[in-house]
């Protein structure tokens, strides 16, 4: 789950990392509010959005940047308004953009060097990791690419926990020495803490800033939650905004679905995440475009195959459906028979290939036979990858 820049800061603050003087506004009439309580002079208008790369974006009416540095309030309040319920299209929010729901006001600070830090976790060796740079303000992918060297990265054992050694080592790589050594340290334990506490999977700071008065300040600010441990933080889960997301996906998880819209149109319902990975690659060996990721699980029942195909089918993009079940605790009579219903209920008329194997895949087949829908069936997972390319192209 990822929240937003402010909310991510509010987070920080409790954390005692130091942080800009901001205040969001989510509608036109709390954009003055917010501002009265900033001082006067230069004001930072930021595009609150679930995506990177909004100080280059540009809104559907033209307008350049979604994020601003304003001379004064009045200007603030003039840009406000030209962001607030406007279209950003940046390169991470694909040719469509994120409507901005949310602006965050901040006072400036002066700047004398960015840095870059973030902790999480890395999956080959089974530990977090601080990842931290001198290159701040810049993609963390390219300086790694163009200039490895200047990245530093130190794993901490979760067994023992956060050393001061670990984050003293990363604080003399990144050249703070003194003062500004000590507060490096009492960040880099504040943060892991806040990665800790919340099971979070990433927590950034781009740029981290030194200012002239030699202060150590989070000028932005992400975090990235694991959903998986969401049910031990309603705080957090309070944070989300189902604006930001999806609408399918959504509805995906209020039944225990995982989806992932895609661009293709060929929908995909399958259980199990490595299956339903075979199946999108195979569809795309044979000159076909998976439409999304769907993985009802391991132990779906017919109401939440109806609510895959309902989900499915709210695409209009989708042409055709394929169903590929291994029956292990999954049973393939059971899913034959959502397959039914929802094909019934829904009266779905697109081409539909399944392809059912393992637990009770006799009587499975024989209730997709004896049920009057014209689906196609399958015997192999490359059979029914064919079929359904084909079926669509004929459609």
């Amino acid at each position: 789950m990822n929240i937003h820049e402010y909310q991510a800061k509010e987070l920080f603050a409790k954390y005692g990392i130091a942080i800009p003087k901001g205040y969001a506004a989510h509608s036109k009439n709390e954009i003055q509010q917010a501002l009265e309580q900033l001082p006067e002079g230069r004001i930072v208008v930021k595009s609150q959005i679930h995506a990177g790369g909004r100080g280059k974006g540009v809104f559907t009416d033209g307008f350049q940047g979604g994020v601003k540095v304003t001379p004064s309030k009045k200007d603030a309040v003039e840009v406000a308004d030209r962001m607030l319920g406007n279209v950003l299209v940046t390169k991470q929010t694909g040719p469509l953009g994120r409507k901005v729901n949310t602006l965050y006001f901040t006072e400036t600070n002066s700047i004398k060097k960015e840095y870059y830090m973030a902790i999480l976790l890395d999956r080959k060796v089974a530990q977090p990791v601080i990842i931290a740079s001198t290159e701040g303000g810049m993609d963390i992918e390219k300086v790694a690419a163009e200039t490895p060297e200047k990245i530093v990265r130190v794993h901490v054992d979760p067994l023992f926990g956060l050393r001061d050694y670990e984050a003293r080592e990363v604080a003399f790589a990144l050249g703070f020495r003194e003062d500004l050594l000590k507060q490096c340290v009492k960040l880099i334990r504040s943060l892991y803490k806040l990665y800790w506490d919340l099971d979070a999977s990433l927590v950034e700071i781009n740029p981290l800033v030194v200012t002239e008065d030699s202060q150590l300040v989070a000028l932005d600010a992400k975090i990235n939650f694991d959903d998986n441990a969401l049910y031990r933080h309603p705080d957090v889960l309070a944070l989300r905004d189902l604006n930001e997301e999806d609408p399918k996906e959504v509805a995906a998880s209020n039944f225990s679905l995982n989806y992932i819209a895609l661009e293709g149109n060929i929908a995909c319902l399958v259980n199990g995440a490595g299956l339903a990975m075979g199946t999108m690659d195979i569809i795309q060996h044979y000159g076909g475009k998976p439409a999304n990721f769907l993985d009802v699980g391991g132990g779906a029942n017919e109401e939440q195959v109806t609510e895959a195909f309902k989900i499915i089918l709210t695409d209009p993009s989708v042409k055709g459906i394929l169903v590929n079940i291994f029956g292990g605790i999954m049973k393939c009579d059971i899913i034959a028979r959502g397959i039914i219903a929802a094909a019934q209920k829904l009266h779905l008329s697109l081409p539909l290939v399944v392809r059912l194997e393992g637990t009770n895949v006799k009587e499975g087949k024989e209730l997709l036979k004896n049920s009057g829908l014209a689906l196609i069936p399958a015997d192999s997972l490359g059979d029914a990858a064919q079929k359904i390319v084909a079926a669509v192209k004929k459609a």
